[in-house]
């Protein structure tokens, strides 16, 4: 039988033959790590995107959002990290509506409702968090105010995954959304995040060796402008995965699947 043919989400021969060698001496490490220590991460769940650490706790992330629905205290964060990057790749904008969550997958749009006043809002998650106790979303200066918490500090919400903006809106002049199949779409990875062009284009000839696709993203974030390195391509969300596995396995292990 002869191999697959190759495809933009797939890295060149001589990248799988690297992956080869290198897989089988992290099989070992682990094997020998996990064997004297309980730090190791919990194995991820076939579709599931790769679990994460925080103050020595794992999180596993949703591979979707589908139906969720959930009820807890709510807070905010503002000045402090204003500017500072967010997990997916942002930049914080604490006057934007977004927010954060420990599990909801990163893009995901959720209305929040606060149940002491029944105000509303519609918000974007960029970011990972709260890691407080009992908390289950961490909202941005505005969303905050719109709710009526910046005051108070916390309130008890309730949150709902909506989708995406529909790109219309209702005679009330409200917008409409969509849900969101998760598990398709245009999938790529982004391997680093550079304030100089010069370093993007050196990371990006250095992948471009070896994978398919490998590109810049500027972006600007309203006072610099970050050129962000992305490789490859995908439109299945469990190839992603393995794809951004490889790709972490193999020296790049701040690289996260974007969807764009």
């Amino acid at each position: 039988m002869s191999d697959a043919p190759q495809t933009d989400c797939r890295p060149a021969q001589a990248a799988r033959r690297t992956h080869v060698g290198l897989l089988a001496g992290l099989l070992g490490l682990v094997l020998i790590v996990a064997g004297c220590s309980s730090s190791v991460p919990p194995p991820s769940k076939p579709g599931y995107p790769k679990p994460y650490k925080v103050m020595g706790k794992w999180y596993q992330p949703l591979p979707h959002a589908r139906g969720f629905r959930q009820r807890g205290l709510a807070s905010w964060y503002g000045k402090k990290f204003h500017g500072r990057r967010t997990s997916n790749g942002e930049v914080y904008d604490m006057y934007a509506m977004t927010a954060a969550h420990k599990t909801l997958p990163l893009g995901t749009y959720v209305r929040v409702r606060n149940l002491a006043n029944n105000r509303t809002v519609v918000v974007r998650v960029n970011d990972r968090g709260p890691f407080v106790r009992g908390r289950i979303i961490d909202l941005s200066y505005t969303a905050a105010s719109k709710l009526g918490i910046v005051g108070p500090g916390t309130a008890r919400v309730e949150i709902e995954a909506i989708g995406v903006p529909a790109g219309t809106v209702t005679a009330s002049g409200k917008q409409k959304f969509v849900p969101i199949d998760y598990y398709s779409g245009n999938f790529t990875f982004q391997v680093g995040a550079f304030r100089v062009r010069e370093n993007a284009e050196r990371l990006r000839r250095k992948l471009a060796r070896s994978y398919k696709n490998a590109h810049i993203v500027p972006y600007y974030n309203g006072r610099e402008t970050l050129y962000r390195v992305r490789v490859g391509h995908c439109s299945d969300l469990d190839v992603a995965n393995q794809y951004e596995k490889h790709l972490i396995e193999n020296g790049y292990p701040e690289t996260f699947t974007v969807a764009e």
